[in-house]
């Protein structure tokens, strides 16, 4: 099995990042979004990535932002990647010049294969639970067996832990995992040892 990449999403605190760092993730995720409840400025986020070494990817998380609100963060802060969580469309994802990730909320694998199509300039889709009114960081999962085989790089999010992410590797072989809540201590703050926890099973499945 080749390696499983792995984002810590909705980090708001520096000693955050750097546990994630520390643990072995590929990716850190900030949500620029004022109604999350892990919701950071761009400002903050400034603050934050400045913890990233080499070759781990920052993430910047908009949904439905506009044009120049996005504009205006990456000139606060150099995120390596966006990430939409919303109605976005391609043209409106493509138009910044940055590699970008579209997230998807899975209520068939009609949703899927329309991405695929839809997003054929993504770097990713990232595949996550749908609930009506909110775009993500649910801490729910939705059915796995809707997931078709995929040519392009997916991402599974939603309700993953370090009790079920080995089962949901192997049974569906995802490019990488997203978590967020599965890792905290309360809404927005980290646990380390979660962290921890979930990169390793991660890892062991991979050997």
């Amino acid at each position: 099995m080749s390696k499983v990449r792995i984002k810590i999403c909705g980090l708001t605190r520096d000693q955050d990042v750097q546990s994630a760092v520390a643990f072995g993730a590929d990716a850190l995720g900030f949500v620029l979004y004022a109604p999350s409840p892990r919701a950071v400025s761009p400002e903050q986020a400034a603050q934050l990535v400045k913890h990233a070494p080499a070759f781990v990817t920052t993430v910047a998380l908009f949904v439905n932002e506009t044009q120049a609100e996005i504009e205006r963060a990456l000139s606060i802060c150099p995120f390596d990647l966006l990430q939409f969580h919303g109605d976005e469309s391609p043209e409106f994802c493509r138009q910044f010049n940055r590699p970008y990730m579209k997230a998807i909320r899975v209520r068939s694998a009609d949703d899927i294969h329309h991405a695929v199509q839809q997003f054929p300039d993504a770097k990713a889709l990232l595949l996550d639970a749908y609930v009506e009114n909110l775009p993500g960081g649910t801490g729910q999962a939705f059915d796995w067996r809707l997931i078709p085989q995929l040519s392009v790089p997916w991402v599974l999010a939603g309700g993953l832990n370090a009790i079920n992410v080995a089962d949901a590797i192997i049974q569906v072989q995802p490019f990488a995992v997203d978590i967020s809540g599965g890792v905290e201590a309360s809404k927005g703050i980290k646990d380390p040892q979660k962290i921890k926890e979930f990169i390793d099973e991660v890892r062991n499945v991979e050997r």
